[in-house]
């Protein structure tokens, strides 16, 4: 299977085979993760995969009674670490400047951003270091597919309760749950916006 056939045939799955997914596969699906690119190299994903039935329980009702989340067989609960993100950026492109990959100015901006960034609530930077997650957490998904699994991706979630049930630090931001397993349904894409109603 290529990418494109990957992308065509990835759809979300809510309905999954009670079958665990072998911890091989789930490490599959995390290296493609650690493979993906990021902002300035700072690789900020952090994960946590939960099997323990009792755990994906709770997390079900963490996400609004979605309980699909809790009959998947595994969930990969998709953080950012927000510290490391903001000292890995700037440490990366202080060496970019160093050996004349980028202007000084550009290292000067960075560094005054990363300390307007150490000012921020989490509310105010979550959102700018979880796209970078969110391309980590794609590659997942189209892995998964190539390894014949299914995923949801799941944003409609309690964070405070999240991280209480996990015991995540203060400085990881949930991005989103992912649930994964051997699709108990064949999945079917959602219709898609027409190429000429994407092109502005």
């Amino acid at each position: 299977m290529n990418v494109k056939e990957a992308i065509e045939k990835r759809a979300s799955v809510r309905r999954f085979k009670p079958e665990p997914v072998p911890e091989e596969l789930i490490q599959e699906m995390l290296e493609a993760a650690r493979l993906a690119p990021s902002g300035c190299n700072a690789q900020p994903w952090r994960f946590k995969v939960v099997s323990d039935k009792r755990m994906r329980l709770e997390l079900a009702k963490a996400a609004h009674r979605q309980n699909f989340i809790a009959k998947a067989p595994a969930v990969i609960v998709a953080c950012a670490d927000i510290s490391g993100y903001i000292d890995r950026t700037v440490s990366t492109m202080q060496d970019l400047g160093r050996i004349g990959e980028v202007a000084d100015r550009i290292v000067d901006i960075t560094c005054a951003n990363a300390d307007e960034m150490r000012k921020m609530d989490m509310a105010q930077i979550a959102p700018v270091v979880a796209f970078n997650v969110a391309i980590a957490v794609e590659h997942m998904v189209l892995r998964a597919v190539e390894l014949g699994l299914g995923t949801c991706w799941v944003r409609l979630l309690d964070e405070p309760r999240v991280k209480e049930i996990l015991s995540l630090d203060d400085n990881l931001h949930v991005v989103c749950l992912l649930a994964v397993g051997y699709p108990g349904m064949k999945p079917k894409q959602r219709g898609k916006l027409d190429m000429k109603d994407i092109i502005i």
